[in-house]
């Protein structure tokens, strides 16, 4: 069985072992594959493994031998499933890997913004510190979270990880989801989006980009936040107007956002939110601690070994 990756570099840039895949059958790895490479490279495969590299209904009806596409991530967008489905070609993908490595970003972001780590280091390091007359100095306030209201848009797993963090710095939890969340625990609370937005100091967001989703940061909604409101991106970047946010960001209508993700990736070096204020931007990394990276690997190792003995493991078709 020929087992080809098309683009394996994002999951495995070399400190991570294909084992797992190579004990099931013949393996060519490629970091990344271009549009143009596509077909040539996955000709005779049997099993197609893809991140980012999209699989279109051409694409499917030119390879004739495939039986599989394991995507190496949580979303699926880049695979057409109902072509998969009409061709007979089993389709999965990687769900939970990471939740605690994307929880973690959230906070490196807050902390970020609160604390001034990096803006008092370098301070320290070009010498303020060592000509003061005091002891101490700050170059702006610092924030304590305890108090402060987080407010989460999406519950899931990466949610609840957050909701779990913030309440161990004592801070208080809103929650919005599509339905509403009983029988939360003591400090969180379900409420409708406008509210969340009004009443958070920090706004998270942890849900799918969906049609109801798609700009849902926009003008009007960052009108209801507070002036002082830090707004947190780890999701998709299609959920931010990002010409919005920018002017927001620059008029002062919010204080502050820390970002990992933006529309397009990687960004047009015209995209305004690369010469915002008072923004952090990652390179959609949240994901990609060695842990979350290995959890990956091997959840779909086991998706693939699944569908070889007729078990249906994170199968979409």
């Amino acid at each position: 069985m020929k087992i080809v990756i098309l683009d394996g570099y994002t999951l495995n840039p070399g400190d991570l072992s294909w084992r797992g895949f190579e004990d099931l059958g013949e393996v060519i790895s490629y970091d990344r594959t271009s549009p143009q490479q596509l077909i040539e490279r996955a000709q005779d495969a049997d099993i197609l493994l893809t991140n980012k590299t999209p699989l279109n209904v051409k694409d499917i009806a030119a390879l004739p031998k495939l039986k599989y596409i394991g995507v190496l991530a949580t979303g699926t967008n880049v695979v057409d499933v109902d072509a998969a489905a009409k061709y007979g070609v089993a389709v999965t993908n990687v769900p939970g890997y990471g939740p605690d490595a994307v929880a973690q970003m959230v906070f490196a972001h807050i902390l970020h913004h609160t604390q001034a780590v990096a803006s008092h280091h370098q301070a320290v390091m070009d010498g303020l510190w060592s000509r003061g007359e005091d002891f101490c100095f700050t170059l702006s306030p610092l924030q304590s979270l305890k108090g402060k209201v987080i407010g989460l848009v999406g519950y899931g797993d990466i949610g609840r990880q957050v909701a779990d963090i913030a309440r161990a710095f004592q801070m208080l939890v809103l929650v919005n989801s599509q339905k509403p969340k009983r029988d939360l625990p003591e400090g969180t609370t379900w409420c409708e989006l406008d509210t969340l937005y009004h009443q958070a100091d920090i706004i998270s967001l942890h849900c799918p980009l969906t049609p109801t989703t798609d700009k849902m940061i926009n003008q009007q909604s960052l009108a209801l936040m507070k002036s002082s409101a830090l707004l947190i991106n780890t999701a998709r970047g299609g959920l931010i107007d990002e010409p919005a946010l920018a002017q927001a960001l620059e008029r002062g209508i919010i204080a502050a956002a820390g970002l990992d993700v933006l529309s397009n990736e990687p960004p047009s070096v015209n995209n305004p939110l690369l010469t915002a204020s008072n923004v952090t931007i990652t390179p959609h990394n949240a994901w990609a601690t060695r842990e979350a990276r290995q959890n990956l690997m091997d959840i779909a190792v086991a998706n693939l070994q699944g569908y070889l003995v007729g078990e249906s493991v994170n199968r979409l078709c």
